[in-house]
């Protein structure tokens, strides 16, 4: 399922082995043989034909068994077609080294930016931390998604909500295409952050309690956030599309601030003011400063299970 040491070992051999699983000879300007296919994509010669270097050696870069230089990787990506955050995450697995995690401070988010995100007052907004954690946001988000202040610390998640929270999960539009997307964005994560244990954690649960997160991770696509269109079915105020955009904060580059708009004149704008007509910010709705923002598991609680408030 992704989750064991020798899956993290080899997750580029994984990745390659995905990518090549999508091709086809004709895809890639081969000529078709007629012949039957064990498996679908192309052969593991057919990549290394591609790429100008043996299938011996290509197969032991597959397998885990040698380090692929740069220009190898650099040819790997060329011949399986990846794209810019493919390949980048192609360089970063194979760069990445084991061992023991560092131990992480708690991500905290700065008074000055708790403030902006209060007075977005028309606009819904939240601030994401390593693995998605949601560890601030403003009162429309809290009225748009969840309140996310009556969940403990470590619940405060936006990938597990989506995945395990059945109201969440009835907001999304395309659930399959959100789905998809966050579990994306988490295998962005396993480079950024390898052997990191609640990453593991947060992969293991999901993975048990979920198949489409299952069948999904073993697809090992990847994806940067960046900006989107989300539509969402809300049950207060019906169907609403908005625009969202991260942007980076340059206090700490494992927060990113996600913005929701919507387009102006439009009814997802006017849906969003009728939301935000009936909430406003209160104590129950602003993320929490101080030690409530350390999202490292409990080390007395069940995973899965509603954990105590610090507060």
């Amino acid at each position: 399922m992704g989750t064991t040491a020798d899956a993290q070992r080899n997750e580029l051999g994984e990745f390659l082995r995905a990518r090549r699983s999508e091709l086809t000879p004709a895809d890639v300007g081969l000529p078709g043989t007629g012949a039957f296919r064990r498996v679908p994509g192309l052969r593991r010669e057919e990549v290394a034909q591609l790429a100008a270097i043996s299938t011996d050696y290509y197969t032991r870069v597959e397998q885990g068994r040698l380090r692929a230089s740069e220009p190898v990787l650099a040819a790997l990506a060329r011949a399986l077609r990846l794209d810019g955050t493919q390949t980048a995450y192609v360089r970063g697995l194979a760069v990445r080294r084991g061992g023991r995690a560092p131990r992480r401070a708690a991500q905290r988010v700065r008074p000055q930016l708790q403030r902006l995100l209060d007075q977005l007052t028309d606009a819904p907004a939240m601030v994401l931390g390593r693995h998605m954690d949601v560890l601030a946001w403003n009162s429309l988000a809290a009225a748009l998604i969840k309140d996310f202040g009556a969940l403990s610390p470590p619940d405060r998640n936006y990938i597990r909500l989506a995945f395990l929270d059945p109201d969440v999960r009835r907001l999304f539009d395309d659930w399959e295409s959100t789905g998809r997307t966050c579990v994306a964005y988490l295998r962005m994560d396993a480079v950024q952050y390898p052997d990191d244990p609640r990453l593991a954690a947060l992969v293991g649960e999901l993975s048990v309690k979920d198949t489409d997160f299952r069948t999904w991770w073993a697809a090992h696509d990847v994806a940067e956030k960046s900006c989107g269109v989300k539509t969402f079915h809300h049950p207060v105020v019906g169907r609403l599309t908005v625009d969202w955009e991260m942007l980076g904060c340059t206090t700490d580059p494992d927060q990113q601030l996600m913005v929701m708009t919507a387009a102006p004149g439009s009814s997802s704008q006017e849906s969003l003011r009728l939301l935000a007509s009936w909430t406003g910010p209160g104590p129950d709705r602003e993320a929490p400063r101080g030690p409530d923002l350390d999202t490292s598991p409990d080390p007395g609680r069940t995973p899965g299970r509603p954990g105590r408030d610090t507060a």
